[in-house]
């Protein structure tokens, strides 16, 4: 049975639930909600998702694996492309398999949206608008639990070279490749073990020496990452050496993950197809491609999106170390 701690939670997570929505539909965001089930998931290279097979019992349909979505963006994507819809929010469980840890559980809730005719300022400002509220709106939390760390506005902006420079003193345009940066992050103490292309090495030196720093006076917002991890995001206008990406961290903890979204249909496709290969090359399972998703990419207006984590935001606001302190049925209870 749930403790305390989860039951105080459980009255945060209401506020919190209640704070959002009324700072988004406050705003003109309309609330909207998709399919959990699937028939293409998120092509993540690093992320596995839960298969659900499909049996008709009827002569409809046919049988074939669907999937339980790791994020509802190509839905929400599509609804952007084929509809007046104006800017979107959603508050969903996703899941992600396997993932178990003191700051993940494979069922979780995600806050997703999308502002049409913006850019990845314009959603990292909602963003901060919408936390600031959620932080003068906090249920009370354990001792020493301090919502008005969101309240803390405005939120570090700093740009992913910056931030490596800043902790490393290492600076990724004088180390363009895989080989240069291993160079350049083995003197500087950090372990790249085998990892030889630029994506590995530079995961290896952000994990050890960059993310842990992130967000402690205030919440810090990443942004500009380096183009080759771009995802779904659009590449810099005069800078294409980066991509419009930006991500938010607090207290060493990655909160949200959120673009300038691409809307160049082929461009998707390309980027997609080199997920597929590359998650067959880890030998993970390798997902189809969401037609319907690439065909709506080259509708969809300007446009850009974030996705947060309010169980992270929860664990926070309400001063908990562990993910589950957050959870009414947290995974340890089946696994």
């Amino acid at each position: 049975m749930p403790n305390p701690t989860q039951w105080r939670a459980a009255r945060g997570r209401q506020a919190l639930y209640s704070a959002l929505r009324r700072f988004f539909t406050g705003q003109g965001y309309l609330e909207v909600d998709t399919p959990l089930l699937v028939p293409a998931p998120g092509m993540e290279p690093h992320i596995t998702v839960f298969e659900a097979p499909f049996v008709p019992e009827t002569d409809v349909g046919r049988a074939r694996t669907l999937y339980l979505h790791s994020s509802p963006e190509y839905a929400m994507k599509r609804l952007l492309a084929d509809g007046d819809s104006g800017p979107l929010f959603q508050i969903c469980k996703v899941f992600r398999n396997g993932e178990v840890s003191p700051t993940h559980n494979p069922e979780f809730t995600l806050l997703e949206f999308y502002r049409p005719q913006a850019d990845y300022h314009a959603i990292m400002a909602d963003l901060e608008a919408a936390l600031a509220e959620a932080g003068r709106s906090a249920a009370p939390g354990a001792p020493g639990a301090d919502p008005s760390f969101f309240t803390r506005t405005p939120y570090e902006r700093l740009t992913v070279r910056d931030a490596v420079l800043r902790a490393t003193g290492v600076d990724l345009r004088e180390h363009p490749d895989g080989r240069s940066l291993k160079r350049a992050a083995e003197a500087v103490g950090v372990r790249t073990w085998d990892a030889e292309s630029f994506d590995d090495v530079f995961f290896h030196l952000f994990l050890q020496r960059v993310e842990p720093g992130l967000g402690h006076e205030r919440p810090t917002f990443l942004i500009e990452y380096p183009a080759s991890m771009a995802a779904l995001s659009r590449l810099k206008p005069g800078e294409p050496q980066v991509a419009e990406r930006v991500e938010l961290y607090a207290k060493g903890l990655e909160l949200a993950n959120g673009f300038s979204e691409l809307t160049d249909a082929v461009e998707q496709r390309a980027r997609l197809v080199e997920e597929q290969e590359l998650r067959r090359r880890l030998g993970r399972s390798v997902y189809p491609l969401d037609e319907r998703f690439l065909e709506a990419v080259g509708r969809m207006p300007p446009s850009a999106g974030i996705a947060v984590g309010l169980d992270r935001i929860l664990m926070l606001l309400q001063g908990v170390q562990r993910i589950e302190d957050v959870l009414l049925f947290p995974a340890h209870e089946f696994v």
